[in-house]
Formats: C-alpha cells, sequence, structure tokens
C-alpha cells in the first residue's frame, strides 16, 4: 500500500483477520510520523517482510511504534535529517527480536549527520542476519558509530550500497590507530560507492582485517596501496570485480606480499582492465591457501603479457572466460588446476603443450570460442567433463578423445558440422555405449556441410552402411574388379583377342621396318595378280592344279605363294604382309586343313586389313571341300561372316565341272594385265614350276622358307607374246630357278 496519499499510516482492525498475510508494504511521502498504535492489529501476525515509508520530514516517532511488528524482512524508508534521535527508539523497538535483514533507506538523504550522540546504540542489542544502509549520506563520524556498535552486536553481515560517503572535517588523525579493531563479520559487501575513500575509512585498513568475505563492487578504485594487503589477515573470499583495476596498479613491484593475505580461498577479479597475465601470478604467488581465482571479462590473454608465469600451486579452480587468448598464451596458465573456463576467449587452436602439462584438470569449459579442429593426440587423463559447444570446428571423431579416459561429459553443439560417416560413426559409438554423456544432444547437433542437409538434425542423417565401412567397400571393389577381370578373360577366350592383338602387333611392326627400308630407297612396286593362301596340306592340289590352270596360259597370271616367292632370310610375317600388299587379289584355299593352319589364319587377317585400307574388295574364296562355317572357332568370326554373305568358288569334285569352276576364277580375276616389275618372261616362269626347293616344319605351315626365286638373274632374252592385234600382254621376265 505504499506510495499513495494517506497522511497516517494506522491500521483498521480488520488487519488482524489477515491471518495468512505474508508481506506488507505501506505509508507514503503524506505520513509526517508513528505512532505506536499504527500496527497493534498486527501483532498477532507473522510476516516475512514488513516496510514502512515516510516523509522526507519526519516529525514525530513515538516509542513502541514497531513493538508490534513480527517480520523476518525490515525496511525503513524514512530520512532522519530533521530528527535523528528517532532512530534510537527505532532500534529500541527492534530490541530482542530476530530478523534475516534490517534495511534503513535514505536514512540521512539532505544533511550529514554531525551530532555527538551515537544514535546507533541500539544497534547491539539488535538480532538480525544482515544489515543493509542503502542510499543515504555518511561521513567518518556517523559510519564510525554504526560499526562501533557493529562490533558488539551480534550481526554477522554488512552491506553498503549507494551510500555517499563524505570525510569528516573535524576528523583528525591523531596516529593511534584505528578505533574499529573487532569488527568480525562473515560479510562485508561495500557497492556502488561513490567516493573511494570509504576503503580507507578512519584513514586505516584495521577495520578489514577480521573481515571473512569482502566484496568490493563498482567502487571504481584503480589501485591498491600496499598496506592494505597485510590488514586483510581474516579475509578468505575478496572480491574486487567490477572496478577499474589495471595491471600495475594491483600489483605494486614496490609492495611486501610475502606473507600476506594468508587465509585468502577465492579472489574474483573478474570486469577490470587487467591485460597481464604475467601480473596476476606475480600478485597471487604469495597467497599461500589460495585455490579460486576468477580474472573473467578482462583483456588477458596476449602472448606477449603471458610469459614466466608463477602460479601458487594450491590454484585448482581458474575463470577467465571472455578474454582475448591467444593459443600460445595457454602456457602461462596454472598447471595445477582442476577447473578451467576459457569460454568466449577467441581461441581459433588449442596449444597441446599445456593440456600436457596440466595432468589434474578434469573439467574444461571452451564454449564460443573460434576453434577450428579438434587436436588428434589430445591427452587428459583426469578429464572427465568438456565443453566445446559454439565453435568452429565441423569434423569430430571416436579417436578425438581416446587418450581422455575418465571422459563422461560432453557438449559439443552448434557447431558447423560436416556430416560424414566419421561423425556418424562417432555418435553412434558416443550414443549406444552411453559412456560419454551428450549433454546438449540431440539439439544443438545440426548438418552444416554438405548443403544438402543444411540444417538437418544429425541424430536424422544416417548413411547407409556401404558408405561407411570402409572394409565392405574393399570388398565389394576387389570382389568387382575380379569379377570385370573374369569377364574379360572369357571374351578374350571366347574371341581370341589375344591372337588379334598379336596379328596388329605384327602388322605394325611389318609396317615400321617397311618404312625404314622405304626411307632407304627400296620402294615396293606391284608384283602379283594374286597371292595364294593355304595350308601345307593343300600344297599338292596348288601346285597340281591351281597354277598350271592360271600360270599355263597364253594370258598367264603371275601369282604369289609361300614355297616358291617368299624372300629367304625376311620374317615370314613381313613376307606375308609385303606379298600380299603387292597383289591384286588374294586367293583363299579353304578347307578344313587351312581352319587349323596358324599361318592361314594370319594371312586372312591381314588380307582383311588390306581390304579395309584399299577401300574395295579383293579377297577371293576358293572351298576346296565343303566346310560348315558354323564349325569353325570363333576366332574366325570374319571368315564366317564372309561365307555368309560374299559369293565364293567351290571346287567340284566332278571332272566334267572342272573347266567351269576355272573360268569363274579367271573371271573374279580378271583379265591378267601388265604388272610393273620388269625384266622378267612369262614363259620361264611357268616352265620353273617343277623345280621348287620347300623348307617346311612339320607341324607349322609357314616358317621361314627359302625359295630358289631368291636369287634372280636377269636373261637377257625377252620373249614378247602377242593376242590379237589390239592387246598387247603382259611383259615380264620371269626368273630361272638356280640349283
Amino acid at each position: 500500500m505504499s506510495n499513495n496519499l494517506y497522511k497516517h499510516a494506522t491500521l483498521a482492525d480488520s488487519f488482524s483477520k489477515f491471518v495468512k498475510l505474508q508481506v506488507l508494504s505501506m505509508g507514503g511521502p503524506l505520513v509526517m510520523g508513528l505512532k505506536k498504535a499504527d500496527f497493534q492489529p498486527l501483532r498477532n501476525t507473522r510476516l516475512q517482510g514488513f516496510a514502512i515509508k515516510c516523509s522526507s520530514n519526519l516529525s514525530y516517532y513515538e516509542p513502541g511504534s514497531l513493538e508490534a511488528i513480527q517480520t523476518n524482512q525490515m525496511g525503513f524508508d524514512m530520512a532522519i535529517d530533521q530528527l535523528p534521535n528517532a532512530l534510537l527508539h527505532m532500534l529500541r523497538d527492534l530490541a530482542n527480536k530476530t530478523f534475516g535483514v534490517i534495511q534503513f533507506r535514505n536514512l540521512f538523504e539532505f544533511t550529514y549527520y554531525t551530532g555527538e550522540e551515537d544514535i546507533f546504540q541500539g544497534l547491539q542489542d539488535v538480532t538480525a542476519g544482515q544489515v543493509v544502509f542503502h542510499r543515504g549520506k555518511f561521513n567518518e563520524n556517523l559510519l564510525r558509530m554504526a560499526l562501533m556498535n557493529l562490533q558488539i552486536a551480534p550481526i554477522k553481515r554488512l552491506r553498503l550500497q549507494y551510500i555517499d560517503f563524505a570525510r569528516s572535517p573535524t576528523f583528525v588523525d591523531s596516529g593511534a590507530g584505528s578505533s574499529i579493531t573487532d569488527l568480525a563479520l562473515d560479510n562485508l559487501d561495500l557497492w556502488y560507492i561513490s567516493n573511494p575513500d570509504v576503503l580507507r575509512f578512519d584513514w586505516r585498513f584495521t577495520w578489514l582485517n577480521k573481515i571473512k568475505k569482502l566484496s568490493i563492487q563498482y567502487v571504481y578504485f584503480n589501485s591498491v596501496p600496499c598496506d592494505s594487503w597485510i590488514e586483510m589477515v581474516g579475509v578468505q573470499l575478496l572480491d574486487v570485480s567490477n572496478n577499474r583495476l589495471e595491471n600495475e596498479y594491483i600489483f605494486n613491484q614496490r609492495c611486501q606480499y610475502k606473507g600476506a593475505m594468508p587465509n585468502l580461498h577465492t579472489f574474483n577479479m573478474n570486469n577490470n582492465d587487467l591485460t597481464s597475465l604475467k601480473d596476476v601470478s606475480s600478485l597471487t604467488r604469495e597467497f599461500q591457501q589460495l585455490q579460486v581465482l576468477d580474472v573473467s571479462n578482462n583483456k588477458l590473454g596476449s602472448a606477449k603479457n603471458s610469459r614466466d608465469c608463477v602460479w601458487q600451486k594450491n590454484i585448482n579452480r581458474f575463470i577467465a572466460h571472455h578474454n582475448q587468448f591467444e593459443s600460445e598464451a595457454l602456457r602461462c596458465l596454472p598447471t595445477t588446476v582442476h577447473y578451467l573456463d576459457l569460454s568466449y576467449c577467441e581461441l581459433d587452436q588449442l596449444d597441446m603443450t599445456y593440456f600436457e602439462k596440466a595432468t589434474s584438470l578434469k573439467e574444461l569449459l571452451l564454449s564460443g570460442n573460434k576453434i577450428k579442429f579438434i587436436p588428434s593426440k589430445w591427452k587428459s587423463p583426469s578429464m572427465q567433463s568438456l565443453a566445446l559447444d559454439g565453435n568452429s570446428f565441423g569434423l569430430i571423431s571416436k579417436e578425438s578423445f581416446q587418450d581422455m579416459p575418465q571422459l563422461s561429459r560432453l557438449r559439443a553443439g552448434n557447431n558447423p558440422y560436416h556430416c560424414t560417416c566419421e561423425l556418424h560413426a562417432f555418435v553412434e559409438d558416443t550414443v549406444s555405449k552411453g559412456k560419454v554423456n551428450l549433454t546438449d544432444w540431440p539439439w544443438n547437433f545440426r548438418c552444416y556441410h554438405p548443403e544438402a542437409f543444411l540444417n538437418t538434425f544429425i541424430s536424422k542423417y544416417l548413411p547407409s552402411r556401404v558408405a561407411c565401412d570402409i572394409r565392405l567397400v574393399i570388398i565389394i571393389s576387389v570382389a568387382t574388379t575380379a569379377a570385370v577381370i573374369l569377364i574379360l578373360m572369357m571374351i578374350c577366350y571366347i574371341f581370341d583377342l589375344p591372337w588379334y592383338t598379336k596379328a596388329t602387333y605384327q602388322i605394325i611392326r611389318a609396317k615400321y621396318r617397311a618404312h625404314k627400308e622405304k626411307l632407304a630407297g627400296e620402294v615396293g612396286t606391284f608384283t602379283y595378280h594374286a597371292f595364294i593362301s593355304y595350308s601345307h596340306s593343300d600344297a599338292d592340289w596348288v601346285r597340281d592344279q591351281l597354277l598350271p590352270c592360271l600360270e599355263n596360259n597364253r594370258n598367264p597370271y603371275r601369282l604369289c605363294i609361300h614355297e616358291r616367292d617368299f624372300m629367304p632370310g625376311r620374317w615370314i610375317i613381313d613376307n606375308i604382309i609385303d606379298n600380299i600388299e603387292n597383289s591384286r587379289k588374294v586367293i583363299f584355299v579353304l578347307s578344313r586343313h587351312f581352319v587349323n593352319s596358324e599361318w592361314c589364319n594370319y594371312e586372312l587377317y591381314f588380307a582383311q586389313q588390306r581390304a579395309m585400307g584399299k577401300t574395295f574388295s579383293d579377297v577371293i574364296l576358293v572351298v576346296k571341300e565343303p566346310i560348315d562355317p558354323s564349325s569353325l572357332p570363333s576366332k574366325y568370326c570374319k571368315l564366317k561372316k564372309m561365307l555368309s554373305t560374299k559369293t565364293y568358288l567351290e571346287w567340284p569334285q566332278q571332272v566334267n565341272q572342272q573347266a567351269f569352276f576355272w573360268s569363274q576364277l579367271k573371271s573374279v580375276l580378271g583379265k591378267p594385265t601388265m604388272t610393273r616389275e620388269g625384266a622378267h618372261s612369262i614363259k620361264s616362269r611357268t616352265s620353273s614350276v617343277g623345280a621348287i626347293s620347300v623348307i617346311a616344319p612339320p607341324v607349322e605351315d609357314k616358317p621361314e622358307i627359302a625359295a630358289p626365286n631368291a636369287d634372280k638373274e636377269e636373261e637377257p632374252n625377252i620373249e614378247i607374246i602377242k593376242e590379237d592385234n589390239d592387246e598387247q600382254l603382259n611383259q615380264r621376265q620371269i626368273p630361272l630357278a638356280a640349283f
């Protein structure tokens, strides 16, 4: 009901019925004072909180006005500038009662108290957990009165906040020492005080020597005198956060720190202007009991100011979040810590040198940094809890934490993860085994890459087993490769590809040698009307039937057979290719023996290649004995096709039909036009058929062969045969066989 316009604070009797009333706030700027009967309806009500507000010009206060109030928290918002003695009556009304908190707000709002009477003398009879002075004007005399009574009072916590402190102009420092020497408090809070001189109250720091927990915040002092450290012998927790402390002011090299702060357990320096870890370590190295150090929200972490640090060995908890650490500066941190907080320190990588030495580290917080990768050999045998959320790494695997056998809690969400098999394996292993608890799983784990999985929950990223199991991929690859090789081998076997490869190689080789000979000046010429390809088993038929009918005529054909016309000493393949190239036509005498002849197969293949090169058909098939095309081996696929698509001549077994066969053959060969080989007579050529020397192996048909024509000697006489008056036959000189 506070801050309304009623002028009196008297409560009606009906308030006695508010048996469940817990908090009552009343009064206002028009309430000029309090009377004893104002709060009588509340005498049987136990409150949790009661606050009374009066005018800034308190005019009256009847003793006993607050006797009826029973509450845990008591708040006064009244200025006693005009009536200072009212505080004496208020404190007497509170005597012999127990309070959790008593707060005085704006006790002196406009003027500093200059009276000599101790208006706080009733405070020694008040039992309260904490006394708070909020706002108001305090000088040294008034503060001394309050503190001297607090030395006696059973009050263990004091807070001065937002007060306007001023030195007393009448105070004279006699040098006899401080009047406050026995202020034993569990907590002393000095917050938002405009004048830092309050710290050196009474021109001494003696009033601080029995304080256990001292908190000085927003006082904005920027230096600490040397004698202050010696006086704070009883301080166990020192909180100087949210000030303007700098390196050279908090650590003064002229000060003697040995033996200082013998009981200090926790030191909080966050939110200051500290930049040097070395200075912080130099300041605290003599604090023998120091275990917890908080330097967060400063400007620490530069490599330049983080060298040669020597720390107190008892420090086990180091809090340094929201600084600007470089990786090298990690080496300047204390290595005895169990807890280390380096969150939001702009770290982009980790220096493993420090973690190798910090063997006792159990909990590490690295949230909100810029770490790009997790080191693969991160050894931390005591690590139990690790926070890596909000960084910049995208890869994480089972091997990342394999050297942390004690790790049980991991927070690693909100990173730009690359959804890969390695990440999937890590998640599956971690979630299924349950040894490590992912504290922010699954909501903070999302895919960042590849683009197709952007913002997909990693828990829903389920790649196939084949895509992730490298052993399975190897097995499938090896099996597939073996199958392909086997299939290719079968194809090669069925279609005789090795034979064609070999033959092609021989062609290229022969062409190369011919090219070399041509460059040497040996230019080949068109020599034969036809090249005869036959098996050794069909040689008698060729010599007895084919050659006489085609060469012993008025218009003889110039034919090439291997037994007679191959050049001795040359490669057989070269002989075959050259003579086929120098012949207009190629006659194949087909029989079962032909099919079984390797050399015949070569000659057939080379003839096909020649035909392709010449772009006209010059192959004549003579079937000496019936052949079933379907029974031919697979390597004769071209021959099969030719027998199916090309007209061929079949040798008749009946004698009376053979004349017609020869006519057909000559028709296919065409008229025997003159060749360009000179100085050989047809007549001598045909007469040499009976004197043939053949060198042949028993198995293969055409190995190296010596023919009598190899050494050709020109005869001085040339015989010319004429037919009709308008056609001149071939003029050639036929070499005689030399034996």
